[in-house]
């Protein structure tokens, strides 16, 4: 008796890895945009209690009103 041998189907295992990476690179893409978002939310946090800190706080951490009222009004998604 004879084997017979199969060539094995390349096109299908290469679709299954262009497939498998395009899932990767979105979910790449879902997690860098997550954290983006968080950034972002945590700056909000950050600039608005600078802005409610008193002037001795702000003295504490070495900052001028002026500073954190210029800090505090800048734009969330900018650093």
């Amino acid at each position: 008796m004879t084997a017979m041998h199969f060539p094995q189907r390349r096109s299908s295992a290469a679709a299954v890895s262009r497939h498998r990476t395009a899932l990767d690179d979105l979910g790449d893409a879902a997690h860098s945009f997550i954290a983006t978002l968080r950034l972002w939310r945590r700056r909000m946090r950050e600039r608005d209690q600078l802005g409610r800190l008193d002037d001795r706080m702000l003295k504490d951490i070495g900052i001028t009103r002026a500073e954190a009222l210029r800090l505090s009004d800048k734009p969330f998604w900018k650093e």
